[in-house]
């Protein structure tokens, strides 16, 4: 059951997807307020904060991806999920620049819903409050230390380019987060290292090579980019 004090605003105005999505999310126990229109996902904002937005893209009045402008504007740290019928990855790329932190395309499993929501909020939590040791990372088995540059599998250690222990970094601070070709360019791009959208595709070739059956957890979003997956409870 999750923390009751987590707060979720739903913007969507298909009735039926805005109820059904909140029962999910009651479920787990969070707090949820609904809203069909981007005016009343406005005054809600006013009155108080939320830890996650749940956004649809096409919505009466003000678009999805306009909100996101003045949630950021207003809590840069806030998680915001864009739920859309709008799939082309042109679409997912563009929500993804315009500040969504994730993306998820209608119709959407309630499972892989909640798992994302739940990413989101690991992701706010890491970032509010630092582990005992922030620079050590253990995720299924995978242990990377970004003070050391170590990194291991099952306790046996892996040796990675410094592109490709970038990449990987960037991807497993992300979890369950989509990051586009142009994100990990700029992660990974430093002095004398000239890095194009082809250049990710080999290095994530190598590092799925390398990290054997853990590779497989690194999801390819065709025409977007890549992300760490997310274990669904």
């Amino acid at each position: 059951m999750a923390d009751n004090s987590i707060q979720v605003l739903v913007v969507e105005d298909e009735q039926e997807i805005r109820e059904l999505m909140a029962l999910h999310l009651l479920r787990q126990g969070y707090r949820v307020t609904e809203c069909s229109s981007a005016e009343e996902a406005l005054n809600e904002m006013n009155r108080q904060s939320f830890h996650v937005y749940v956004l649809d893209w096409m919505l009466p009045g003000l678009s999805g991806v306009e909100i996101v402008d003045k949630i950021k504007a207003k809590n840069p740290q806030a998680s915001v999920l864009m739920v859309t019928a709008k799939a082309e990855p042109n679409d997912i790329v563009s929500g993804l620049e315009k500040g969504a932190d994730d993306y998820l395309t209608k119709p959407f499993n309630p499972s892989v819903f909640l798992a994302r929501i739940k990413a989101l909020l690991r992701r706010t939590q890491v970032t509010a409050s630092p582990p005992a040791d922030q620079n050590d990372v253990l995720l299924s088995g995978l242990r990377i230390n970004f003070k050391t540059y170590e990194i291991s599998y099952n306790g046996e250690p892996l040796h990675l380019t410094p592109s490709e222990f970038k990449l990987l970094g960037t991807l497993v601070q992300n979890q369950g987060v989509v990051l586009t070709r142009e994100q990990l360019i700029e992660n990974i791009q430093g002095e004398g290292i000239n890095v194009v959208g082809r250049t990710i595709d080999t290095h994530v070739f190598g590092l799925r090579k390398k990290l054997g059956e853990w590779g497989d957890r690194i999801e390819t979003i065709r025409g977007v980019g890549y992300r760490v997956k997310v274990d669904i409870a």
